[in-house]
């Protein structure tokens, strides 16, 4: 899953940025609303966490522009101003969640969670998926992943790989998507990074639940209907 933090203080948005990494996520930051609205229209994210008062362009319009171009992406504002009229305004223009600071940091992973899963229409914190004799299943909170009931340890790249593609069975997600999803823009990814994870669990989950599509990327199929 790929954040995008937007935060103009500093110490506060690295702060935000290695905890959330810490928890399993790729973190992009932005310090402005100009530039966090530029890379909203041509980058794809799971969930923004949005301050109202950035420099440049404001929090609330940059949460605008994101509606009005009917992006349903996920979104956290995270700001100073606690008044019920500012916490009214910013859920009616389109925001997903609203905490004010001071914060606690696990509660921030906890409303991260529950965005993810609402998301994805999930109402329990467990992905479960039955490909032929074999059912695998992702706990989202614990971070734990199980073939028919039995642990099994994977990095958390690899974790984060499997867990969206089930998040979205059925459908293709381009080699884009799927990496973008993974790092950071500070980070240097190997051209074949991608396909070294794809192969890393293939091998731990069998070779034919990932599929590969041509000129596109990869897919897990939906279960099939055995009635």
């Amino acid at each position: 899953m790929r954040i995008l933090i937007a935060e103009d203080d500093i110490n506060l948005g690295e702060a935000l940025r290695d905890w959330v990494k810490k928890e399993g996520y790729a973190v992009d930051w932005t310090q402005d609303g100009l530039l966090a609205d530029q890379v909203l229209r041509t980058e794809s994210f799971d969930l923004v966490i949005l301050d109202l008062g950035l420099p440049k362009l404001a929090g609330l319009r940059v949460l605008e522009n994101l509606r009005l171009r009917g992006n349903r992406t996920p979104v956290l504002i995270l700001t100073a101003r606690d008044s019920i009229e500012e916490r009214v305004k910013g859920l009616d223009m389109g925001a997903d969640d609203y905490m004010t600071k001071p914060f606690d940091l696990h509660e921030i992973s906890a409303r991260l969670r529950a965005l993810q899963r609402r998301s994805v229409d999930r109402v329990i914190p467990v992905i479960s998926h039955k490909h032929q004799d074999t059912v695998i299943s992702i706990d989202t909170v614990a971070h734990e992943i199980s073939i028919n009931s039995t642990p099994v340890n994977i990095p958390r790249r690899e974790f984060s790989l499997i867990q969206k593609l089930l998040e979205n069975t059925g459908k293709a997600m381009s080699r884009e998507q799927l990496t973008q999803s993974l790092y950071n823009w500070d980070e240097d990814v190997d051209s074949n990074a991608l396909e070294v994870h794809i192969h890393n669990l293939r091998k731990k989950f069998g070779t034919d639940l990932i599929r590969t599509i041509r000129g596109i990327g990869y897919m897990i199929d939906k279960e099939k209907d055995t009635a």
